[in-house]
Order: C-alpha cells, then structure tokens, then sequence
C-alpha cells in the first residue's frame, strides 16, 4: 500500500507536468483570426512571457510540494505526528473528545505546515509575477490580512466539519459514509445559499449597484427571461486585482448578481448585459441544479469509498502508524486520485457543454455579438492563452476555449 500511495503522487505530478509541456509547446502556434484582433504581435508576446514564467513558476511549486510530502512518508515525518498527537490527547478520559482533537491537531499542524511551506511562493506569484504584468493591486497589509482571515476560517470550518464525521464515525461506523455525507453535504449547500452574506464581507465590500443605464438594462434582461431578481451587487475586486468577473449566488429569494467592479470598468453596458445573458442561460437549463445533483452523486462514491478505508485501515497501516482516522482520511484522497481524476474529465465535459447551452441562450436573447465582444476583451486583458493544447483542455477546462465559443456564438 505505501508504493501505492508513492506511486499515485509521482503520478499525479507527472502528468500535470506532462500536460503542461504539451501545451507550452503551443506558444508559437499562430493566434486564429477570429481573435487576433486582441492578439497583436506584442500583446501575443506578452501573454507568451506570462504563460511561460506561469509554468515554471508551477513546476517549482509542484515540485517542492511533492517532494515535501514524499520526504514527510519516506522519513517517517507523519507516523512521528501521529505519535506526537496520540501522546498529546492521549490522556483525554473521553475517547470521542480525544479522537476529534486528534484529528483536529493533526489537520491543522499539517495546515499550517503547508501555510508556511506556500508563504514564499504566494509572496512571489502576487508581488512577483502578478505586479510585473499588471495585474496585482494587492498591498502588503491587504495580503496579510487575507492569509490570517482565511487560516482563520479554514481553522473554524474543518474543526467543525472534523468534530461532526468523527462523531459520527466513533458512534455509527457502518453507516459513517452516508452519515458523514449528508452532513457534509448539507453544510456545503448552506454555505453557497448564505455564501455572498456570510462569507464574501470578510474579504470584500458589496454595494447595491447605482441607479442608472446598466442597472435598467440588467433588470429589463431579467424581466424579458421572466427570471426573479432580487439583488445586483458590486464588489470592490480592484483592491485586489485587475481581473474581472460576475456571479450568481445563493438561491430563492437570496439569489443575487454580484459584478466585480473591475468589469464594469473594462466592459460596456451591452457587454456586461450579455455576460449576465449567459448566466441567466445557465439557469434557464437548470445546470446549477444539475451540478449539484451531480456533485452530490459523486461526492456520495467518495464517502463510500472513505468508509470502506477508514474500515480497513488502509492508509495508517502503510505509514506505520496505529489505526488512526485523521491519517487514514488525510491520505485516503491520494488513494482516490484516480477516480477524482476520471470524475473531473466527465465534470469538465458536462461544464464545457452547459456552457455552450448558456452561450445559445445569449443567441435567443439577441445579444451573441456582445458577448462576443465581452469575452474576448476578458481574455486579452487577462492574457489568457489563445491557443492551449487539446489535452489540456480535456483535462483541465472547465469553459470551451475562446474561439471555440466564438464560433458556437456566430453560428446557428
């Protein structure tokens, strides 16, 4: 089982870095004409420099990454922290309070591990590779606050979800998998209802869009969809970054729009209108709804899956360790690595086509033209790569690329 588990991380980063290969290998292709208009020769060769010093910054990364936890499995370093914690909760009189600190300890040592082990890293891509294309608007207090809240809410969230799988582990183990499931999953669906009330004012500001051209134009778009809008917001992203984006959250009666700032600066009204067109197409094919169904399915197989570990003691036992639940479900994700990778090629392939769903859905609305223009100025913007690998896009895209929407959009 341990050459297992050796052999499935080596894996994992040979094949991201073989795709990554694959499509760097693209960079000289010729940028097709639907979308050279965005793509001059210097735009061209400045996007070329960003995809490239975006890769190797990944292969370092990746690297001391899998290196970091192939030492840690072949040194010993998680069984000494596993002995370290049992030594250390062992003295609790309660069995179920002692394994939820456990595992609580466990996860966030290694969390805080892998905190600093990044820090450097993420210091470098923001203040680094982000500043020197133009994209980073984040300041050193901003950056800072953002690791502390988000540790912080990370820290909250996995003690609280720990605290329910392990009780629930220690009290019912031959139904933890469906158990541990419908807690987890209730809880994930709490989080996207209450997400941009709960969550996003942590980090951002949200303002209730002006009166004016673009928000009449939205409401006139969603009253020709008959679809219910309650809510249009907008986020104050440019403290950040230059990057621009729009979402839907929550559902019912909580569902709002919420438009970075730095969007409506880069588009026209008719632009963001059509943007908005595509995610009101998204729901008219209820493919929020049939993401979650199918997020829930699959998430179900991983439960199981994780019962069937947990039970068999798997993972523990090829570290060395004892029968421990936090190392067996620390580790059971590398063991499910190749049915995660399975399930996000089919998830991928479902996502590229509801979105070219959406994309038709702009048609009916009249405004495919808009969208067209939309999308190709987020891309040049963002420098996004004009001409990826195909199995990178097999593997990794969720969107169809740029001029593959494009041509979907201008054809019937």
């Amino acid at each position: 089982m341990l050459y297992i588990l050796i052999g499935l991380i080596v894996f994992d980063f040979a094949l991201g870095r073989t795709l990554s290969m694959l499509n760097g290998r693209c960079d000289t292709k010729p940028v097709p004409e639907c979308i050279r208009d965005i793509y001059s020769d210097e735009k061209r060769e400045r996007q070329v420099r960003f995809s490239r010093v975006g890769r190797r910054f990944s292969w370092i990364l990746n690297s001391v990454e899998t290196l970091a936890i192939l030492l840690m499995i072949l040194l010993g370093g998680y069984r000494l922290l596993d002995e370290l914690i049992h030594g250390w909760c062992g003295t609790i009189e309660s069995p179920m309070l002692s394994a939820i600190a456990m595992a609580a300890l466990f996860f966030l040592i290694l969390s805080i591990l892998s905190r600093l082990l990044n820090l450097p890293f993420d210091i470098y891509h923001t203040f680094g590779i982000m500043q020197d294309f133009g994209f980073n608007k984040t300041t050193p207090k901003t950056f800072t606050l953002d690791i502390l809240k988000s540790m912080g809410l990370n820290i909250l969230i996995t003690t609280l979800i720990l605290a329910a799988v392990v009780s629930i582990y220690m009290q019912m183990p031959d139904w933890f998998w469906l158990l541990a499931w419908a807690v987890v999953s209730g809880f994930s669906l709490f989080m996207s209802y209450f997400y941009s009330q709960l969550i996003v004012p942590l980090f951002n500001k949200q303002s209730p869009l002006e009166e004016g051209e673009l928000r009449n134009s939205i409401k006139e778009l969603a009253e020709k969809s008959n679809f219910s809008l309650r809510d249009i917001y907008v986020m104050d992203s440019s403290k950040r970054s230059t990057i621009a984006n729009a979402y839907f959250t929550g559902f019912g009666h909580r569902r709002r729009i919420v438009l970075y700032d730095t969007l409506i600066e880069q588009l026209t009204t008719e632009e963001i209108t059509a943007v908005l067109a595509h995610e009101i197409g998204h729901y008219r094919h209820r493919h929020t709804l049939k993401s979650i169904i199918v997020s829930l399915v699959t998430s179900l197989l991983m439960f199981y899956l994780l019962g069937l570990t947990l039970k068999y003691n798997l993972c523990a036992a090829a570290l060395g360790c004892v029968a421990s639940f936090h190392v067996n479900m620390y580790f059971f994700y590398t063991l499910y690595t190749p049915i995660e990778t399975i399930l996000s090629l089919a998830g991928n392939a479902l996502s590229r086509k509801h979105e070219y769903q959406a994309d038709d859905y702009t048609k009916k609305c009249g405004v495919a033209e808009a969208q067209i223009t939309a999308l190709k100025k987020l891309s040049g913007n963002s420098l996004s790569n004009p001409t990826p690998h195909p199995a990178f896009v097999f593997f990794h895209y969720s969107h169809p690329t740029l001029v593959d929407r494009i041509n979907n959009l201008r054809h019937p």
